[in-house]
């Protein structure tokens, strides 16, 4: 039987680390995820966990020297938001290029400017080219259960990429919720020890971290880094069917809620999807087929398969909660509307820019986007329809 709790979204990932107990954690402050290595060195003073902290001068030095206890043979973890996780970008790459199996808790928060603390996609997501896993959290349950799984899925032979654990600065991170914790040996049994193939500090290695590589080795390294990220797909399902075996909770790349018929679909990410399933639900009670599909897993992008869930429905608004100014929208609708474009995918299709610095989204909002699919459903699409912003003071859909 599961623990029954109380926690926030920071105290019950740092939970999950406790559990899991890696060798080494660098990390360095700031808003909203300061709490994750506040808590993990308090575990560790009351010796609660034998991991390494290690404090640093800067997010970039937390990411670097991450990677040399990884590179070294350590199983390693840090956390960030942010303009922290912006400060790792160079080593983000470097990270994921020499296949460094590490995890990084990233609590989402709005990157400057103007400057704000509150929660946004925009910085995970201006991450997403850099070779790393990501997951996604919409309650604090997600969050914990998500970081057991994430070794399980970076450490797989046939993955071996670093990953991110995200859930929304403040809206989970810091409230509070019901949540259910697995006993410490079966979190440890699934997890298991961390045995690397390939490590600096083996006596007998002959593999290099690092090091320059000129024409004739480069594209395929980047070739096999792209399979790994490939074959995470598969590794994030059998690892979600194991894990729901000790946990009773299921997971995949993504969730379906009352998709199956629905005629007008919103697809999302994170902690909005609460308020987007209680408007689906006011809806089905109103005789209107409203679903969601509320995306889990965007690196690797599972684009095939939420085309083909996508396929039956008649409008479909793709949720970004990051701008990408590209005058089109946001990454989430730029990604899956070329997805579905290559499945033959014919449903109509709008791009909402929301929640953007942690603005509200609330139920009566997701109720007019919903009301805005019927009536693009009713007239076509019109080309002021492609790029909407929701929640602005003066306006809604836009």
């Amino acid at each position: 039987m599961g623990i029954k709790e109380r926690m926030s979204g920071n105290e019950a990932v740092a939970y999950a680390m406790k559990q899991v107990n890696p060798d080494v954690m660098p990390a360095f402050p700031i808003t909203p995820s300061t709490e994750l290595p506040q808590f993990v060195a308090n575990y560790i003073s009351n010796g609660q966990m034998d991991t390494e902290f290690i404090p640093v001068e800067s997010e970039h030095s937390s990411m670097s020297a991450a990677i040399g206890a990884e590179a070294a043979g350590a199983r390693t973890m840090t956390a960030t938001s942010s303009c922290g996780l912006a400060f790792m970008w160079e080593v983000l790459y470097v990270a994921a290029s020499n296949r460094l199996p590490l995890a990084m808790a990233v609590v989402n928060r709005a990157l400057s400017g103007p400057i704000n603390i509150n929660a946004e996609h925009s910085d995970s997501m201006g991450a997403r080219d850099s070779g790393w896993l990501q997951i996604y959290a919409e309650t604090n349950q997600e969050a914990y259960d998500n970081w057991i799984q994430a070794y399980r899925i970076s450490e797989h032979k046939d993955v071996l990429l670093p990953i991110m654990i995200c859930q929304d600065g403040f809206i989970t991170s810091h409230a509070v919720q019901n949540i259910e914790l697995i006993e410490d040996e079966k979190v440890k049994a699934f997890v298991g020890e961390y045995k690397p193939e390939h490590y600096l500090l083996n006596t007998n290695e002959t593999m290099a971290i690092g090091p320059y590589a000129n024409g004739p080795y480069c594209m395929e390294a980047k070739r096999a880094q792209a399979q790994g990220m490939i074959n995470a797909k598969q590794v994030i399902l059998d690892v979600a069917a194991e894990f729901a075996s000790i946990s009773g909770r299921k997971y995949g790349l993504f969730e379906e809620y009352f998709l199956e018929d629905a005629d007008y679909a919103l697809v999302a990410i994170g902690s909005a999807c609460g308020n987007i399933k209680d408007a689906v639900d006011e809806l089905r009670a109103k005789g209107i087929k409203a679903g969601l599909l509320k995306v889990r897993v965007f690196r690797p992008f599972p684009g095939e398969e939420m085309a083909e869930a996508l396929r039956h429905c008649k409008v479909v608004a793709i949720m970004d909660r990051a701008e990408s100014y590209s005058s089109q929208g946001g990454p989430l609708g730029a990604e899956l509307m070329a997805a579905m474009y290559r499945a033959g995918v014919t449903s109509k299709a709008i791009n909402v820019i929301y929640g953007l610095n942690g603005r509200d989204m609330t139920v009566s909002m997701v109720e007019d986007i919903y009301a805005h699919l019927a009536e693009i459903d009713k007239r076509g699409l019109r080309s002021e329809d492609h790029y909407n912003y929701i929640g602005l003071r003066d306006k809604e859909v836009r």
